[in-house]
């Protein structure tokens, strides 16, 4: 069974909750993501406690005619956080997300510390991979089958 840990992407990109909305921003942009995970904690025990994503940005910050130097990550990110730890499996993850209605969780380690992070992206990936590996052979042993009836 494929697991959350052996699939996440270990490259995060985060914020803190005093980060300013216009630098979560710039930050999105900067890397290429749509989100940030939110942290709390020293560094090297850094434990995700929320993610904004630039949906949120957009919403409540953009639409809402608010100034973007006037809030922080703390202000418009999700607080109700899905997270899946490194040994759940993948099937249980997406219950999960489709339950809570996520398309990105935070993986996390036995401490509760931020390891990856896993989304509906990476995951069509995955599975996209796994379908085509069974239609190749179902096509192979289809083949066969011709070449043994000739």
């Amino acid at each position: 069974m494929t697991t959350a840990g052996e699939v996440c992407n270990r490259e995060v990109v985060y914020a803190h909750r005093d980060t300013p909305a216009a630098e979560a921003a710039r930050l999105m942009r900067e890397h290429h993501v749509g989100d940030l995970v939110v942290l709390d904690g020293k560094e090297g025990e850094q434990t995700p406690v929320g993610i904004v994503t630039d949906r949120d940005l957009v919403v409540e910050v953009i639409a809402a005619g608010v100034r973007p130097e006037d809030l922080t990550v703390g202000d418009v990110m999700s607080d109700e956080l899905v997270t899946a730890r490194e040994q759940d499996g993948l099937l249980d993850v997406i219950k999960r997300m489709r339950a809570k209605g996520v398309r990105r969780v935070p993986v996390v380690d036995g401490a509760g510390a931020l390891v990856g992070i896993l989304a509906v992206d990476d995951l069509i990936e995955i599975f996209a991979e796994q379908v085509t590996d069974l239609a190749r052979l179902i096509a192979r042993e289809q083949s066969r089958e011709r070449q043994r009836r000739r």
